[in-house]
C-alpha cells in the first residue's frame, strides 16, 4: 500500500531539552494509546481555546491519596473546569494533605493485617493514616453543626459554603479554590464518602443534616439554561460520568416543552417529544474495557445512541491510568495554553440560594 495521504508513523526521536507538550504532540504520529494520549491535549485545548463552550470535568477513584488532587486545583484556578463532579473522595482525602497531614509511599503486597493493628489504611500501594483520615472527618462535621438545621442543601449548596469555611482557615483544598473561583461543584454520591461518615458525627452531636439529593439534580439540569454548547472530561467514570452525561439528554424533562430554554441545535428522536443536547467535546481517560456493559469504559459511539454525544474528532478516548495521564496532559497544557481562560459564569444561577 502506498499512502500518499500524508498520515504515516513517525517515529519518535530523543533529544535533551524535549518538552512535555512536544512529546505529546508527536505522539499523536504514532500508534496505540500513545496517540490517543497526545489526542487529548488536542482536543482539550480546543475546548478551552472554544469561547462557547462550557467545560464539565468529572472523576472517579481515590486521586487524591496518590498526589494527584493539586493538578485538579490548577485546572481550577485556570478556569480550564466550569462544572466539577468528583466523587466524595476525591474531594474530602486532598484535605488531610491540604492540612498537613501526608500519604506514605507503601506496596501492593504489604501485610494488611500489621497496617490495621498499626493504624493504616492502604490504598493500593498508598498508605494513609487511620487518625489523620479522622481528624479530617471530624473537621467536615466542625463545619457541619454551623450550618442551618432546618434548611435542605443540595451538594452544591453545601460545598460551597464548606469551600467558604475551608477558604478562611487557610486549607487551601480543591473545595475551598472551587469557591474562590465560583466553580460549582456536584457531588451526588456525597454520602459515600467522609462527608457520610462526617454527618454521622454530627448527628452524635445532636445535628441533623439534611441533602436533597432532586434539589441537587434540579440546580445541575438548570445550567441548561445559561450554556450554549458543552465539553466534557471523564477520568475514570461511574457516577459522576454518568451524572454529566445526563446533562445532554434529561435536562429538558425540567420544561413542560420539553425544551431547555435559550438553548439552540436540540436534536429529536422517532416516537419522543423530548429534545436532546449532545456535549460538542468529550475526552475519557479510563482503564475500564466496554465489553462488560459497565458506564465507565461505555464508549461515546455508543453513548451517541442516546444523544449524549456527537462523534467527530473532538470526541476522544485513552484507555491509560488516570497518574500516567494526568500528569503528563496538564503539563503539556500548561506550555501551549498562554491565554487566561475567562470561564462560564454559572453562580448567578444560584444567587441567594444556600
Amino acid at each position: 500500500m502506498n499512502d500518499k495521504s500524508g498520515k504515516k508513523v513517525k517515529a519518535i526521536e530523543v533529544h535533551n531539552g524535549k518538552k512535555i507538550s512536544q512529546l505529546l504532540s508527536e505522539m499523536t504520529q504514532t500508534g496505540f494509546q500513545g496517540r490517543k494520549l497526545g489526542e487529548v491535549v488536542d482536543v482539550w485545548e480546543k475546548m478551552i481555546k472554544d469561547p462557547n463552550v462550557t467545560i464539565f470535568f468529572g472523576y472517579a477513584g481515590s486521586l487524591s491519596t496518590t498526589g494527584q488532587w493539586k493538578i485538579i486545583k490548577w485546572l481550577i484556578e485556570n478556569h480550564f473546569i466550569d462544572v466539577l463532579v468528583p466523587t466524595g473522595a476525591n474531594i474530602s482525602e486532598d484535605i488531610v494533605d491540604a492540612m498537613g497531614f501526608d500519604y506514605m509511599k507503601g506496596s501492593p503486597v504489604a501485610d494488611d493485617a500489621k497496617l490495621f493493628k498499626e493504624g493504616y489504611n492502604r490504598y493500593y500501594d498508598v498508605y494513609g493514616a487511620e487518625i489523620d483520615y479522622l481528624e479530617m472527618t471530624e473537621l467536615i462535621a466542625d463545619f457541619i453543626v454551623t450550618l442551618d438545621e432546618n434548611h435542605r442543601y443540595s451538594s452544591r449548596g453545601f460545598l460551597h459554603l464548606f469551600g467558604k469555611w475551608l477558604s478562611k482557615k487557610g486549607i487551601k483544598s480543591i473545595v475551598s479554590t472551587a469557591a474562590e473561583n465560583n466553580v460549582p461543584i456536584f457531588c451526588p454520591a456525597i454520602i459515600d464518602s467522609p462527608y457520610g461518615d462526617a454527618a454521622l458525627i454530627a448527628r452524635s452531636r445532636g445535628f441533623n443534616l439534611t441533602l436533597d439529593s432532586v434539589k441537587d439534580y434540579v440546580e445541575f439540569m438548570s445550567m441548561g439554561e445559561k450554556v450554549s454548547d458543552t465539553g466534557v472530561i471523564y477520568i475514570g467514570g461511574g457516577v459522576p460520568k454518568d451524572f454529566i452525561q445526563l446533562f445532554a439528554v434529561t435536562g429538558d424533562l425540567l420544561y413542560k416543552d420539553r425544551k431547555i430554554p435559550n438553548r439552540k441545535d436540540a436534536l429529536m428522536r422517532k416516537g419522543t417529544d423530548e429534545t436532546y443536547y449532545p456535549h460538542k467535546y468529550a475526552i475519557q481517560i479510563t482503564t475500564d474495557s466496554p465489553q462488560w456493559g459497565g458506564l465507565s469504559g461505555c464508549t461515546f459511539e455508543e453513548a451517541s445512541s442516546w444523544g449524549k454525544e456527537v462523534i467527530s474528532e473532538k470526541t476522544i478516548q485513552c484507555y491509560s491510568d488516570a497518574t500516567i495521564a494526568l500528569p503528563l496532559v496538564a503539563h503539556a497544557l500548561a506550555e501551549r495554553v498562554k491565554i487566561k481562560r475567562k470561564g462560564a459564569e454559572l453562580t448567578s444561577l444560584f444567587d441567594g440560594k444556600k
